[in-house]
């Protein structure tokens, strides 16, 4: 449903997307994976012809985003990370404007929108702008549906939203999903990428792997460490100055750890870090979870 291949943008000095390729099948969740400043918004920016890359070539459904750009503007719905309705309209206001902008309206529609606006109709004649958080979300997803698109396009839906919110509003994209629409969806949460079908992670506008969230866990090429101890400012820097630690990133209460021989003699450095006075310290083998496939994706890109 969405092919990109070899797609670069630039801005000034700044290289946004770096030679990126990827697909999306039809009737996927597929989510973007990455920190603020990763490349997520311009790629989305381009997808929705907003945005003409440098070069690269894109096709939603086999149209191409510079010379079908209308016929890709009835077929997309966008959800942009900023709220960008108007604020001064009220929820049914919003609703109806966009609904004509498409021509059609909400009735024709709404059981598309049901699940989702029945939570909000309570307040259909609130402004926009004094709406919660969740609750603009609910709005935008509403209005970015209400014309019946076969794909859907959400930058980071969830910044911002309070965690009930979130998961509230993934599973309204499982049931979107069910209806036959194919959505692509950006996030900065590493854990929300469980919740996607495939899931590319992205960082310095490169593409670090594409594949299912199990297929990257299971992927993970070292033995993983969780280790806690009373003060982890002072386990944090102990371990980074052991010799044998590749990686050290704070998780939580926990602090992950990864070595540099394959068989790592965890014991030595438990038997380290008590000889230099940390307390209470404990260690435990663990598997790796989406971020921490990241990093270690992140650390081998740069090394290379």
């Amino acid at each position: 449903m969405i092919s990109i291949q070899n797609l670069s943008k630039r801005y000034k000095a700044v290289d946004a997307l770096k030679s990126i390729s990827l697909e999306v099948n039809a009737n996927e969740l597929f989510g973007l994976i990455g920190p603020d400043g990763a490349g997520k918004t311009t790629l989305f920016r381009i997808l929705t012809t907003l945005l003409i890359a440098d070069s690269g070539k894109v096709l939603l459904n086999g149209l191409d985003p510079i010379l079908d750009y209308k016929k890709i503007r009835e077929m997309i719905g966008y959800m942009p990370g900023r709220f960008s309705l108007y604020q001064d309209l009220s929820v049914e206001e919003n609703l109806n404007f966009f609904a004509t902008v498409f021509d059609t309206t909400i009735e024709e529609n709404y059981d598309l929108i049901a699940d989702i606006y029945k939570q909000i109709e309570p307040f259909k004649k609130r402004l926009a702008g004094r709406l919660s958080g969740g609750m603009k979300q609910k709005l935008a997803l509403s209005c970015a549906l209400i014309h019946k698109p076969k794909i859907l396009i959400l930058d980071e839906p969830t910044t911002g939203v309070d965690a009930v919110s979130r998961m509230e509003f993934w599973q309204m994209l499982k049931r979107l999903q069910q209806k036959g629409i194919t959505i692509l969806v950006s996030t900065p949460y590493m854990d929300e990428a469980s919740l996607c079908d495939r899931v590319g992670l992205i960082q310095n506008g490169q593409i670090l792997t594409v594949d299912t969230p199990q297929n990257i866990t299971n992927g993970f090429p070292k033995k993983l460490w969780a280790i806690n101890a009373n003060n982890k400012f002072q386990l944090i820097n102990d371990l980074r100055s052991h010799p044998k630690t590749a990686t050290v990133y704070p998780f939580g209460e926990f602090v992950h750890v990864t070595t540099k021989e394959n068989e790592p003699e965890i014991n030595e450095i438990i038997s380290y870090l008590e000889s230099k006075g940390n307390q209470g310290v404990y260690s435990e083998e663990i598997g790796a979870s989406i971020e921490d496939c990241f990093m270690e994706l992140m650390n081998t890109s740069i090394n290379n």
